[in-house]
């Protein structure tokens, strides 16, 4: 029976060490369409829901050497989120499943190391997906590039314009 829970628990910390987040989610009271339902949104959004023990998680975020406030959220029904890239995506779609069924309900989450408690995981959550802010930041980046080509650009064209007003008049 060890060697089963070992196994359990080797699997949790490689899907932690995989994964730049973890998200906490207590999923007390969800119906199994309801578990299918956020699943498969979880996947789409490059991200998986997993049930486990709670000591079982806490043994593996020691393994990872997470913060410590993370065993005192481990209590009740417990799941974990981890996914492949985009905190946001995953944490979008709990939030807009728990906004139309009540569950789940985030508890706190690891980015990065870090500890973050539900009130910032639902601040991830607003926040655009990542290809979104990458093109964004992009705009901003490439904004004055923009502006000095125009700028260099304009004297010419005000004399193209003023040299085809004189053709045109005469």
């Amino acid at each position: 029976m060890k060697e089963f829970k070992q196994v359990i628990i080797d699997d949790i910390v490689d899907r932690i060490n995989e994964s730049p987040f973890l998200i906490v989610a207590d999923y007390s009271g969800m119906t199994v369409p309801e578990f299918a339902e956020v699943r498969t949104q979880l996947k789409a959004a490059g991200a998986k829901f997993r049930v486990a023990k709670n000591t079982f998680v806490k043994r593996a975020a020691n393994s990872a050497e997470y913060p410590e406030q993370l065993a005192a959220e481990l209590s009740g029904q417990t799941a974990v989120v981890t996914g492949e890239s985009d905190v946001c995506a995953a944490a979008k779609v709990l939030k807009d499943f728990a906004k139309a069924a009540k569950r789940p309900q985030m508890k706190c989450a690891i980015l990065d190391g870090e500890f973050l408690d539900a009130e910032q995981v639902k601040a991830l959550a607003e926040l655009p997906p990542k290809e979104v802010l990458q093109a964004q930041f992009l705009g901003v980046l490439t904004s004055p590039a923009s502006k000095l080509v125009r700028t260099l650009n304009e004297p010419g064209s005000s004399l193209a314009r003023l040299l085809q007003a004189k053709v045109d008049q005469g």
